[in-house]
Formats: C-alpha cells, structure tokens, sequence
C-alpha cells in the first residue's frame, strides 16, 4: 500500500493523499505529499476512522484543481458518491485505494471500528434501544413504549455537536442545529426531541451508515438506527438507495421546479 501511493505522488497521479500517520501513539488524518514523500512509510491503516472525504471537500473548494488520493472503506466509497450527488466534489479528481472491511479475520486489514459492536448494559436494554437493533425489531415496540424510549435516548444528548462535526455528509454552509428559530443555542441539554428530529430530516437521503456518529457520542445514542429509519423512508418514497450511484440526483422524481404550495404548521403526533 505505501508502495502504491509513493508511485501515485511521483508519477503525478495525485497532488496530495490523505491517509493516517501515528502521531504521539494516536493514528490522526494526515495529508501525504511529495514534498515529504518519505513520511508516506508512516502511512497505517487501522480501526481509527475519521471521515478523510469531507476533509478532501474541504481542500477541493480551496483547490478545485486539485488531485486528491485517499484511504476508502466502503462506508468511505458511498460517502464519495453522496457528495458528488450533492456537488460538494467531483469524483474524477479522486483516486481511491480500497480498505478492505470484511469482517473475515483471514483478510489482510479487516479491520473497522464498527465491525465488533459493543454490547449494551441492562439499563439500556429495560429502557431504551439496544444500538444494534434492526428497524423491525424497533418498530416491533408498540407506538407509546416506542416513543418512551426514543425519548429516554434523546434526554442524554449533551449538545455536544459531535454527531455533526464528525459526519462525513454534513456540509451545509448555515446548519440548522445552530438556526434561533429552531434550536435555542442557550438550552442545555437540548429540546427533546426537536434537536435530533432535525438533523434526522437533514440526513434523509445522505446518510451512509457509517457509523461514525455513533462512535463520537458520548452518550451512547442510537443515531444510526435513528438514520437508517429516515433512509428507509426515502428508499421506500422515492426508491432512492443513498450512496449507491453517482448518477442518481436525491429525489429527482420531484423535478426541477418547484410547485408546492406553503401551508399553516400544524401539531402533529410523532410517532418515532
């Protein structure tokens, strides 16, 4: 692997490519150049994940010309599609060299933090959801205990903003998380359940079940689970697969003018 990108930089297949350099004991995001080709020996590979696509968006809005390599799994590859389906990148700046994650101890770097989840504690299990429940085993609960427990989860958000910042496919210039009239920046912890309802309709059609949000959440909140929900929504609407394809614009079948009418909010029942 370090071979194949020293070649990459030399050759001129890419300008820079980020990967991973074990910095003070801890694996951190790193961009490998040819200037410093000798630091591409130090590039690992490992369970550490950060999300190293929205870091290459970040540079291409800097530098639209330039050639970007970079360490993909293949939460990494659907994270590329969406973003080029977003135009927050154009994929043919980027060259990929693939992570292999199958979960197979006999394939060279099967390794992903998500891989091996964690087991819950009896609290948990009795009041709220497991994380690695499925949506039918969820949607299995009655509406009431449902919500209950959604709203146990919710009350142990901090507002700690990791959810967002670590994910790979939030990139909106204002977010809404921040926006007065839907989020007061003064409470803590955060009006349940707005806050999370929120960005749970911002990641409908975005969200590729990485998992990473998870993994910065200090208070164990099944976010993923939350996400996988809104994406099934979508697919089930729209026949809209998030991630899959570069080729398919989110909710197309809408067309490109707009024709809904505004209508007066109403209180409605949520039925989570």
């Amino acid at each position: 692997m370090n071979h194949m990108v020293k070649m990459w930089l030399e050759q001129g297949k890419v300008d820079v490519f980020l990967g991973y350099k074990r910095v003070d004991g801890h694996p951190l995001p790193h961009v490998f150049s040819k200037d410093n080709l000798a630091d591409v020996d130090e590039l690992i590979t490992g369970p550490a994940r950060y999300p190293l696509e929205k870091i290459a968006a970040a540079i291409i809005s800097e530098k639209p010309d330039i050639k970007i390599g970079l360490l993909a799994r293949d939460c990494g590859q659907r994270t590329l599609n969406v973003l080029h389906v977003w135009n927050q990148l154009n994929t043919d700046s980027i060259s990929v060299l693939n992570v292999p994650c199958c979960p197979s101890n006999l394939k060279e770097h099967a390794d992903c933090s998500y891989l091996e989840p964690e087991k819950r504690g009896p609290d948990k299990q009795i009041h709220g959801f497991d994380n690695n429940m499925s949506i039918d085993d969820v949607e299995s609960y009655k509406p009431k205990e449902r919500f209950e427990r959604w709203m146990y989860e919710f009350q142990k958000c901090i507002k700690c903003y990791g959810c967002r910042n670590i994910c790979p496919v939030c990139f909106c210039k204002e977010c809404s998380l921040e926006h007065h009239d839907l989020i007061e920046a003064k409470d803590l912890p955060p009006e349940v359940p707005i806050f999370h309802l929120v960005r749970a309709v911002h990641m409908a059609g975005r969200c590729i079940d990485c998992g990473l949000c998870e993994d910065a959440c200090p208070a164990d909140i099944p976010l993923r689970l939350l996400y996988r929900k809104v994406n099934q929504v979508v697919k089930d609407v729209f026949d809209y697969e998030t991630g899959t394809s570069t080729h398919q614009p989110p909710f197309s079948v809408l067309g490109e003018k707009v024709t809904l009418e505004l209508k007066p909010l109403k209180t409605v029942s949520m039925d989570l």
